[in-house]
């Protein structure tokens, strides 16, 4: 934990807004609808460019691996953009709490906002390991559930998107489709359905079934592979 952090406390979580990173577009994008329904103010970034590479750049150093540099630069541009009331802004990152270098994104992230004289950002962990806690922020059985059911719907909706996408007869009716999924799936958590096991699988079944219907077109493509 670092030293003299600067915590999201109950008073924060009334008028805050919560900044977060696009590290997974229908991941965050089924993500970001829970928090609302629990008290939070959440926006996504949805910026890109290289300006966030530069931004990266400039308080990151360049040894850091890539999504570090991406996750920090998207981060401090939204901030210093002039779009946010900084005396009532935060950002939250991921933490996983394994072997992974990514559980430290959120020592450098909080070095850069130092660095950028925006020490007194809050800083938030979104963890399941009890890494990090606030008062102001909290993960209970629910609300974990429904993070938990987003990784899977998500992977679910990004795997069949990638298998249909090249082949479909009419451009865009993957995307369309994993739209729509985003929108019934936030739905349903808001009614506190659509997480238990059962429910998931019957649900994953459905969801597969609807872009197993997408008109495709099976013509030979270049299959990619990317090592890093």
């Amino acid at each position: 934990m670092d030293e003299d952090r600067i915590e999201f406390t109950l008073e924060m979580k009334k008028d805050y807004t919560i900044l977060i990173p696009n590290m997974a577009d229908i991941h965050f994008n089924l993500l970001k609808n829970i928090f609302p329904h629990y008290g939070y103010k959440i926006e996504l970034l949805q910026t890109s460019g290289r300006s966030i590479v530069d931004v990266g750049l400039k308080y990151v150093h360049n040894d850091t691996c890539y999504p570090a540099l991406l996750v920090i630069g998207q981060l401090l541009e939204a901030l210093k953009s002039g779009q946010y009331d900084l005396a009532k802004t935060a950002v939250l990152i991921t933490q996983t709490g394994g072997g992974c270098r990514a559980s430290n994104y959120i020592h450098l992230l909080r070095k850069a906002l130092k660095k950028a004289d925006l020490a007194h950002i809050p800083v938030i962990s979104l963890n399941l390991s009890g890494l990090e806690k606030n008062s102001g922020f909290e993960v209970g059985l629910t609300m974990g559930m429904k993070m938990l059911a987003t990784l899977v719907y998500g992977d679910l909706l990004m795997l069949l998107k990638n298998q249909v996408a090249p082949y479909e007869s009419n451009w865009g009716d993957a995307d369309r489709l994993v739209k729509r999924w985003i929108e019934d799936l936030s739905d349903m958590f808001d009614k506190n359905s659509g997480y238990s096991y059962w429910k998931m699988k019957s649900k994953l079944r459905e969801i597969t079934k609807t872009f197993a219907n997408i008109p495709v077109i099976k013509t030979p493509k270049t299959k990619v592979g990317i090592v890093g």
